[in-house]
């Protein structure tokens, strides 16, 4: 799967997911809500990019 990345630095690794803020390891980035924002900046899930 893949792993996104906030301009923030912090990277969504869906192996890991985000359990402080109810996704669970091993959800997709497709399958992460829309109104999931980052966990250390509040960045929204738009502004996250795909890292290569």
């Amino acid at each position: 799967m893949d792993k996104y990345q906030c301009p923030c630095g912090y990277v969504y690794d869906p192996a890991e997911g985000d359990p402080a803020n109810n996704v669970k390891p091993g959800t997709a980035w497709e399958d992460v809500p829309e109104d999931w924002i980052c966990p250390v900046c509040g960045a929204p899930k738009s502004a996250f990019f795909k890292v290569e």
